[in-house]
Parts: C-alpha cells; structure tokens; sequence
C-alpha cells in the first residue's frame, strides 16, 4: 500500500484530507524557500526549527535527529501563511496569466508546509505518540480549511481557468499540457464553480470530515491496543513459535502483567496466531476481539463516526453535482464509473465464494476425521486450512520460516531481484539519522553508479505503529525541484525479544515485503518535472500495480533460489520444498479472494448511497450483513478483511476505492504474462517496464501507460487463471 502525501500545490494536504489513510497517490518535492538569514541565527527555539529551512542532510534527508514534538505546530502556521502569501503573489500580479507565471509558482508553492507534513504524518503513522496525536486533531479542521482558502480562491481558479480555456494555443510539452487539464480538473472537483454560499456549505464538510476521519483512525489503533487478548497459561499458547510466545510474554509484561501473555491484533479482521494455535476457545476469543472492534461501545466505538462521514460525503458529492460519493470519486480513476465497479465485482463474487464453500468442506472434511464434533466457524479456517494444505501437498507452512530470514529475505531477495531486473544496487548508509532504532537507511545507485534514491526500511511491528504495510516519500523526485527521490517501507513484522534471535517470515510477510517494494521502485523510479505528477501520482485503481507486479519476483526460481537459505546451515531450501510453495499458490484462493471482495462491496455500497439512505450507527451491522448477503458473501466462516468500524482504507484515502487492488491485479496478471513471453527476467524487460511506465508516474493517463508498456488492451484471463475463477 502507498501513503499519500500532496495535492498540484506542493503541500501534504491530501494525505491530511484523507484522513491518513493506507495509500499514497500523489506525492510533492521539496525546495529551498527564500527564508530570512536571521530565522536560523536567532535563539528563540520556535525559531530555530529544523523544518524551517531546507534539511542540509544529504538529499534533504530528513533531520530526524533534531526534529521534535514543540517543531510542527510552529512549521504548520508559519508554513500555512507563507503558501497562502505566495497564492496572493500569483493572483495579486498584474500580468495576465501565463503557464511561468501561475502554473509554476503554484508548484513551488508551499515548501515549509510539505517538509513538515510529510515527516509528520509518516510519524503518526510509523511512530505516534499522544502528543502527536493531539496535533493530528487540532490540526485536521485547519488544514482543511487552508486547502479550501486556496482551491476555492475565485481569482486563483479564474487564472487557471483562462490557462485552461488558451491550452491549445500556448505551445506546450505533453507534460506542462496535462499539468493545466490536472490543475484545472482538481479546482472543479474541490469546489471551485460553485457559488459562493455553496462553497461555505462546502467549506463546513470538509472541516467535520477532516476531523471525523482523524479520530476514526485514531480510534483504530486505540482499540487495536484495547483489544488485545490476555492469555493466562503457557499451555494456552500450544502450537504458536517461541518467539512469538517470547513477544507474548514480553508485551504483557510491558502491560504489567508479569506471567500473563498479550496477543496484540493486527488490523484486518484474521489475526496470524489464529494459523498455529491449537487452543480452540482460545482462537475463538481472538477472532471475536477482532470483529468486534470498534463496534463494542466504549470510547473507540466508531459507528457514529463512520454514519457521519458516509452521510456527509453523500452530501458533499450531491452538492458537487454526483449522484453519490463513489461516482464522484470514480470519475477521477481508470474505473471511471459505479456501473464498472460493481459489474467486476458482481462477476468476481460468485466463482470467489463457490470456491471458498469447497474449500469450507475440505477442511469440515478434516475436522471429522480428527473427531471434531463441531462446525468450522471462522476462527477454525486458518488452522485447519493449514491441515488441508498438509493433507494435499504434503507441505506445512511453517516448514518455510527457517528459509526467510528477513535481512536475506531483504537483500539476497527484493534488492538482488531489483539488481537483476533494472541494475541498481544498495548500500547501507548508518550516518543518516533514524527515528526509531530498526530503521535502516540505504543508499540506491544505478547501474553507472550515479545516485537515484535513499530508501529507508522500518520492518517491526510496535505498539506506537499502526497496522498494515505501506509505502511513503519524504522527498518527491523533480526535475522542476531538482530533487532525488527518499522514500520508505513500513512493515509490521514482529520482532524477537531476544537480538541475537533471527527474524524469520511467513511467506506472506515475505510476499508483502516484494509488494511495498515496489510502491517504492515505482517513487524512486520517478522522471518527471513536475511535483503534480511525482512518483506515485496515478489513480487509486492503478497505483497499486506496480506493487503487485513486484510480487512476481518473490517467487521467480533463480530469485527465490537465492534468498531462501537456511538462516542456521545456509542450505538452500530443497527443491522438493520449493517446488510445493510454487505448486500451492492457488491454494486457498477461494478464502482470501471472497474476504477480500467483501470488504470492497462493503465499501462500494457505503459509498453509493444516497444522504437518505446512510443507516443509523445502531443499524450499521444489520446494513453490513444485507450488504454481504445480497452480494452473496455473506460466509460466516469467511469474515470481510475489515469490518466497517476498522476499515481504515475507506474512511481515508481509499474511500470508494477499496476494490483498487483487484482492478490493479487484473493489470498485473497480464503484466506478468508478458514478461513471461518476453523471456522474464531480463534486464531488457526491466527497462522497458521502467522506461514506459514505472519513471513515468502521473505525467500521462494510466491507462495510456499501461498500453504504451504492454502494447495491446489488458487481459482479464490472467487474473482468472491464477485466482482459479474459470
């Protein structure tokens, strides 16, 4: 997943507006802004601010070592007025309208601004505290009410509206011609050719859901914490590693529980523990603390938060024109319509379920011959489909952990397949400045040994991180901005408690570490001019195929061949076992793509109503349940990835738009074919890959990319074949 972190202004506010959600589409590079000498002289310490002035560190690296709580409230208001002092300059300015003289200042607006919300934001999201947490709430109506000041600036719009309305008269490159449409097309869609008392209306939406959308996602970590299940004996714990029971036992001392175990949850809605615990009730305790977040009353409880934030973008969307939120937020992307979304999804949902019933009664199969005198309910899937999985392949998962030590699993695997496919290669930087003590810190060089990025990898899951795995810039690449790419990976690996114990992966985290890596080869691969279109800035229902493609490497023999190693031995994983892990990846499809669509139904119908029909939070379950039913998911055994009260995607950046990931996949599964008829892994195809599509960022329609790349329309037969939905 992508963290998205700017809007055409060179701020961070889209990633504020969107509640700071798991992706990331636009992001924004930095420059020198023209401050006093005497800002950094003084003694004053508001005013010896790290954000103050460009970071000298390489790069502009972030100053993480002298960054501090007490910098960003000053950073945000004095960067707040000096973006709102260069809009003025643009629109006070004599001189008609030019592209020099509008387009580009806008761009180079707002540096202040962006340097400190970008490094905020990924601290609330990589390493929050309360503090920080009360800036985010404090700070979310203002920064929508400063976006607004500027998208709904009559004598702005009116400069770009005559840029707009001359665009084929001023002679531009392909790149500055999209930069108008875009900027224009963003001013509309925020507000712009409304009315004055509309705009006011409009104004007032945006500031209750900028709230609202921080304390929902405040409130999911905060229940995730809550919720976290107390385990009073070892025997409990019977089937789950060592060093997960060590990190149980850790956590629950850090709680002051001393002897008991803590099971911290993870966001989506099936926890891992629930593959190896062999304690029924046990598993059983944990799935119901995982459905019931945010939905069991108490202060986290986010059902009248997430009604609200339904019925005010419904609202918004009818005042904008749309007939709902989703159609209002669909035009923007490759889907473009509701009509198009729901025919994928409603053709995908049935084979999805058929298959997840089959695979119910393979493992309801199992539970009766081991004498199980109950029904599979869906705290038993994962454990018993692990029985299945042995059953028919002879294979256990667990089998391949010893094989994935994350540092190889790092270097000999994700950087060594991007050595391979594109010839860059990494060293480790340990003078840069971390925030947090397993970050690590790499320099990326091409192939003629010039720099291209730094690219930072934070793996550990810990109580101040919230969940999921995503990627982030804190510097965007320009040509305009003359800026290198900084980007980074956030994991949510658990860490051993001891440091001379190993890090060992499920294949899962393995796979999720190839994906992020790939929102991050798409960030540092970046080779535009403009902030506007700067590495990630391509639609929701596009920006996660990139990502996806990368996970074809995971699995690519001669990559695998390289990383999978005994972390003891250094034996490479026998080819017997290797061959079961390339012959199992369609196992379970059925599960993991009917939880999957759940959630992205879920999110389309929210999305797709109108005020009237947003349901009350007391009805907000019986609405999730119909929903399901009526798409015929409704599986008690296969829960939706993530219930509407923790849905985190949706409530931010990924609101009508959760269904992103199985559009996405349909370009990666025909991507993948291609590179299998072009002779795979060639440093040929790489840069073919690179060159049309993954340096190209926004700076051309997505859908124009992908063709330019593949040469023909995408395939949907790909994703059919290997989701086994013939």
């Amino acid at each position: 997943m992508k963290t998205t972190l700017s809007l055409a202004l060179g701020t961070a506010l889209a990633l504020i507006l969107s509640g700071c959600s798991d992706t990331d589409t636009s992001q924004v590079a930095e420059s020198v802004p023209e401050t006093p000498t005497e800002t950094v002289m003084t003694t004053d310490p508001a005013e010896n601010n790290p954000f103050f002035v460009e970071s000298p560190l390489y790069m502009h690296y972030p100053q993480f070592d002298k960054i501090k709580n007490e910098h960003y409230l000053p950073a945000f208001e004095r960067g707040m007025e000096e973006q709102l002092a260069e809009i003025d300059a643009i629109t006070n300015q004599a001189e008609a309208p030019t592209f020099d003289n509008t387009l580009i200042p806008m761009e180079e607006s707002g540096q202040l601004l962006n340097r400190a919300a970008r490094v905020f934001f990924a601290m609330t999201s990589a390493n929050t505290n309360d503090e920080l947490e009360s800036i985010r709430s404090e700070m979310a109506p203002k920064f929508s009410a400063h976006n607004d000041r500027i998208r709904l600036n009559a004598e702005l719009f009116a400069r770009i509206q005559a840029l707009y309305d001359e665009r084929d008269t001023l002679e531009l490159d392909p790149e500055s011609y999209r930069l108008i449409e875009e900027t224009h097309k963003d001013f509309v869609r925020a507000g712009a050719q409304l009315s004055d008392a509309d705009k006011e209306t409009l104004k007032a939406m945006n500031a209750e859901l900028a709230s609202l959308q921080t304390q929902f996602s405040q409130n999911v970590l905060n229940e995730v914490n809550a919720s976290a299940v107390v385990v009073d004996s070892r025997e409990e714990l019977e089937g789950m590693s060592e060093t997960s029971i060590e990190a149980a036992a850790e956590a629950a001392k850090e709680k002051d529980m001393e002897g008991k175990y803590l099971i911290a949850l993870l966001n989506t809605s099936q926890q891992p523990p629930l593959t190896d615990l062999k304690d029924r009730a046990l598993r059983q305790r944990i799935m119901e603390a995982s459905l019931a977040r945010g939905s069991r009353g108490g202060e986290f409880d986010n059902r009248e938060i997430l009604t609200r934030v339904v019925k005010i973008r419904a609202e918004r969307a009818q005042l904008m024109g749309y007939p709902n939120h989703a159609a209002y937020g669909l035009e923007n992307q490759t889907a473009r319509t509701t009509e198009a979304v729901n025919e994928r999804l409603a053709s995908l949902a049935p084979p999805a379920a058929a298959n997840a019933k089959r695979e119910a009664a393979d493992i309801q199969a199992i539970i009766d011959a081991e004498g199980g005198d109950f029904q599979l309910a869906s705290w038993d899937w994962n454990f018993y489909a692990e029985k299945v999985r042995m059953q028919r392949y002879n294979f256990d998962a667990a089998q391949l952990r010893p094989y994935f030590e994350m540092n190889n699993v790092l270097e000999k695997g994700v950087f060594y397949a991007a050595e391979q496919v594109f010839g860059i290669t990494f060293k480790e930087r340990k003078d840069l400045p971390v925030y947090q003590e397993d970050v690590r810190v790499f320099e990326v060089f091409e192939a003629d040994g010039s720099t291209l990025a730094l690219f930072l990898m934070d793996p550990y899951a810990r109580p101040s991180k919230r969940g999921g795995a995503w990627m982030n810039a804190y510097v965007s690449q320009s040509l305009l901005m003359e800026n290198k790419p900084v980007v980074a990976n956030h994991l949510n690996i658990t860490k051993p408690t001891s440091a001379d114990e190993p890090t060992l992966m499920t294949f899962d985290e393995v796979t999720t570490m190839f994906h992020e890596f790939g929102h991050a080869l798409h960030g540092m691969f970046s080779n535009v001019k403009y902030p506007e279109f700067s590495d990630t800035s391509v639609p929701r229902d596009f920006v996660e195929y990139p990502s996806q493609v990368n996970e074809m490497w995971s699995t690519w023999p001669t990559i695998l061949e390289n990383y999978a190693v005994h972390y003891e031995t250094g034996e490479p994983m026998p080819q017997e076992l290797l061959d079961k892990v390339l012959e199992t990846r369609k196992f379970n499809q059925g599960y993991s793509t009917t939880e999957y669509l759940a959630a992205s139904l879920l999110d389309q119908k929210w999305h797709q109503l109108t005020p009237e029909e947003v349901p009350t939070a007391e009805g907000l379950l019986d609405f999730e349940h119909t929903t399901l039913q009526e798409a015929g998911v409704a599986l008690d055994t296969v829960p939706p990835r993530y219930r509407s009260t923790y849905f985190s995607h949706i409530v931010g950046g990924y609101s009508a738009g959760y269904y992103a990931y199985i559009w996405s996949e349909v370009l990666d599964a025909d991507t993948v074919e291609w590179f299998k008829e072009n002779g795979g892994l060639t440093r040929e195809n790489g840069d073919h890959f690179r060159q049309t599509l993954l340096s190209r960022g926004g700076a051309e329609d997505a859908m124009t990319l992908f063709k330019n790349f593949r040469g023909a329309e995408p395939d949907i037969q790909p994703l059919l074949d290997r989701r086994g939905l013939n």
